[in-house]
């Protein structure tokens, strides 16, 4: 394991001893007080003490933090296709990516209440500067991406990704989650990166990459948010895009985002598992005497297609669709009052006079729309 020192999460006999270090910090001793408010602090402590493995931390701390959290900032959490899974093998999720920390924590729920493999997850090192925050990805199994390399440095960092990725997964039997893409997704448009399936592939060996890829078991992931709580802080970032500037994150950014994207209003959510991709779906997408770069494009837009086939659709998305485009289209999925509701949070959240914000601001709601109604159903 000495190549993947600088990404790994903790071993099991290193959890108690970083928990008892930080578990009187002030941030983590909030996040422990949220989670167990009917709890004393001694109380707490002891489930603490209790912790000996990252599994123990995982099940006995971070599911019910994720629980009280979908308590009290959303009106309540679905989800579907699990169920197709098998309790004692990996897979390796690739799935849509709005928000930080909650993609991977509401999967990593929705696996823990199903009885199935909970995923080592890919963090970028960048979202973990503060040092309770490493602690915290690295007691619930995230693995780091590291950024902001040089070109030699990124492919060497890639390529010890990709084999720490297969290690956990063929060796270990571990599940393992991906972002579709580098950051989140700004405007809704979800959109797998082809750079990704890249680094994944790097790891192949002797395989070809549909047999590497049908072996590690790739399974789709759509995740949908009925209102996105950062959506307001994402539209800087979408404005400058759209203007052409460059856009350069404050000093906090991220965090906020952290904060904001748990403790925000999400409304409903609803997390949809697409089915294993198996060889017989590859053999029908890729073809074996094309180029790499084709292979990996021709798999990029299948792993789209299954996200925005399966990806939930909410009032939300299909008002702002019909107030993007001045008609009523979609009208029969939504109240007058739901309309009315979403407006109202137009007008609070963005600057009505500024077009290209309320055009940018419609967007982000409206692209799982446009992206589903785009859909070949042929080639489903």
């Amino acid at each position: 394991m000495t190549n993947f020192e600088e990404i790994r999460f903790f071993h099991d006999h290193e959890v108690q001893p970083a928990l008892h270090k930080y578990v009187n910090h002030p941030m983590i001793k909030a996040l422990l007080q949220f989670t167990f408010p009917e709890k004393s602090f001694e109380e707490i402590e002891q489930v603490v003490a209790s912790c000996n493995s990252i599994h123990d931390f995982q099940t006995k701390v971070i599911a019910f933090s994720v629980k009280k959290v979908v308590e009290k900032s959303s009106e309540g959490l679905t989800y579907n296709g699990f169920e197709r899974l098998k309790s004692d093998e990996s897979y390796l999720f690739i799935s849509n990516h709005r928000d930080i920390i909650m993609d991977t924590g509401l999967i990593n729920y929705a696996l823990f209440e199903k009885g199935l493999v909970m995923t080592a997850s890919a963090i970028g090192d960048n979202l973990v500067k503060k040092p309770f925050l490493l602690l915290l990805s690295r007691l619930n199994r995230n693995f780091l991406v590291q950024r902001g390399l040089g070109p030699r440095g990124m492919l060497e960092s890639s390529q010890n990704l990709s084999e720490y990725i297969r290690h956990l997964s063929l060796e270990e039997n571990r599940s393992v989650w991906l972002a579709q893409r580098e950051g989140r997704t700004k405007d809704g448009n979800d959109i797998t990166q082809q750079g990704v399936l890249k680094m994944l592939a790097m790891a192949k060996g002797d395989l070809s990459i549909s047999e590497y890829f049908s072996k590690i078991k790739i399974v789709p992931i759509a995740i949908s948010y009925e209102f996105d709580p950062t959506d307001v802080l994402k539209i800087p970032e979408i404005m400058a895009k759209r203007m052409d500037e460059e856009y350069t994150k404050t000093a906090h950014e991220d965090f906020n985002s952290i904060l904001k994207g748990a403790l925000g209003k999400k409304g409903r959510i609803h997390i949809e598992a697409g089915k294993v991709l198996n060889e017989d779906w590859f053999n029908n997408v890729v073809k074996e005497e094309s180029s790499v770069n084709e292979q990996l494009k021709s798999i990029a837009s299948g792993v789209d297609q299954k996200i925005h086939k399966n990806y939930k659709l909410w009032p939300s998305n299909y008002i702002a669709c019909d107030l993007l485009n001045n008609k009523e289209d979609h009208k029969s999925y939504y109240t007058e009052k739901e309309k009315r509701q979403f407006e109202r949070r137009l007008t609070r959240r963005i600057d009505l006079k500024n077009s290209l914000e309320v055009n940018s601001y419609l967007l982000m709601y409206a692209n799982p729309v446009i992206n589903k109604e785009s859909l070949d159903e042929s080639q489903l």
